[in-house]
């Protein structure tokens, strides 16, 4: 019996020691001792692992991410903001007496710092490709970490949402923007320059255009005009945003429904996720965002334009779950251009996967031929079906903004 017992214990301790990514949950403040660790979720930028650890009363889990250095090259901005943003959810919270089991918390290094950057035995073995299953990012000056604790109780949804479920989202990310109402937004950095700056994305796509490094610009020259002839669409929210005639607030950014972890049992929203583009910005930025990606009854890159449609019904049921967290909180000028956000947002989405296509696909992945001219396509295809419809959005985003006003 000894033997095995130290047979078992030797091969725990082997594991942990081969193991590269418990080597690095170690050097933060984590509870227990590490036993799991595999990639997690399906994120495109980042690398996501769940890892578990074995505490006396049982296991603790945390969120563990390398951050892609590529794309964010200023982590310590990047994380100055997560951190600030989480901690005033986190206060607004306990001043509420809401369940902060539920609020995403940044773990820091046991040195601590709010991220690692690794440059030890785990990055040479991680950057050495000898384990393929953990799918790390190479890097030439280290691997950039962070951790979180692990959210229970809700999922992010990847498959089309139902009415319900979609409502839930906007309830999730309305209470996003309420909890963040009384954070100043200019002590953000800006982690992508001109994110949602529509006017430098349509001086992108000219310049695309009379570049024309793939020579492809003579095979879209339908969708060309239909971008180009769109054009005083671009310049309307960051001029009111410059004017202070609209609010500068907190952004999320990127409000597909997956960053949004619902509980699927109450329908409640438990808690948003994916911090990395939270910046200053307009709320209709993210208001329009959700709408784009969940407001339609065809993936994002469907090739037959026929199964993608704009759906006013769900539409109706984001903006009931939105304006019941924000009705009285939203600007008139803010209401007027609500509905319009969605445009705009389908419109700019649709216009950066045009001028990848026509730098040669760059920036997107792809993974067929006409790839980013397939999405493309359906982004116009959803402008122009809500471009039909917008005097009824506009009748909708009243009748709630109306109904939940005190």
């Amino acid at each position: 019996m000894l033997k095995i017992d130290m047979y078992i214990k030797f091969n725990i301790i082997k594991e942990v020691f081969m193991n590269p990514l418990f080597q690095v949950a170690s050097q933060f403040n984590i509870e227990g001792e590490p036993f799991y660790a595999k990639q997690y979720g399906n994120g495109h930028i980042n690398r996501t692992y769940l890892v578990k650890c074995k505490t006396d009363g049982g296991e603790v889990k945390y969120i563990l991410q390398q951050i892609n250095h590529t794309v964010f090259k200023n982590v310590e901005n990047l994380m100055k903001n997560i951190v600030a943003v989480t901690n005033h959810i986190y206060k607004i919270m306990v001043e509420s007496n809401e369940d902060i089991e539920n609020a995403l918390r940044v773990i820091k290094t046991k040195d601590g710092k709010d991220y690692l950057q690794d440059k030890g035995k785990s990055y040479e073995l991680l950057n050495s490709g000898k384990y393929p299953e953990f799918n790390c990012i190479k890097g030439d000056d280290g691997h950039f970490y962070r951790l979180y604790n692990f959210v229970e109780n809700g999922i992010g949804i990847e498959t089309k949402a139902t009415i319900e479920e979609f409502r839930s989202s906007a309830l999730g990310f309305a209470r996003f923007q309420k909890y963040l109402d009384s954070f100043d937004a200019s002590v953000l950095y800006e982690t992508i320059p001109n994110f949602h700056n529509t006017v430098v994305r349509f001086e992108n796509f000219k310049k695309a255009i009379e570049k024309d490094v793939a020579n492809r610009a003579k095979n879209v020259a339908e969708e060309i005009e239909k971008y180009a002839s769109r054009k005083h669409y671009t310049n309307v929210v960051v001029d009111l945003l410059e004017s202070g005639e609209i609010p500068t607030r907190v952004t999320h950014n990127d409000t597909k429904l997956n960053n949004v972890l619902i509980n699927l049992k109450t329908l409640n929203p438990v808690t948003v996720i994916d911090l990395d583009t939270v910046m200053s910005g307009s709320l209709l930025y993210d208001f329009g965002d959700s709408i784009r990606s969940g407001a339609t009854t065809g993936a994002e890159d469907e090739k037959d334009l026929t199964k993608v449609n704009f759906s006013l019904e769900l539409f109706e049921a984001y903006v009931d779950g939105f304006m019941s967290e924000l009705a009285d909180r939203i600007t008139d000028k803010e209401t007027e251009l609500l509905a319009f956000g969605a445009i705009l947002m389908t419109y700019e989405c649709g216009l950066r996967f045009l001028t990848d296509y026509l730098e040669n696909d760059v920036y997107f992945r792809v993974h067929r031929e006409n790839h980013n001219l397939d999405r493309t396509r359906t982004q116009m295809k959803l402008v122009e079906d809500m471009e039909k419809v917008l005097p009824k959005m506009n009748e909708i985003v009243y009748k709630y903004k109306n109904k939940y006003s005190k």
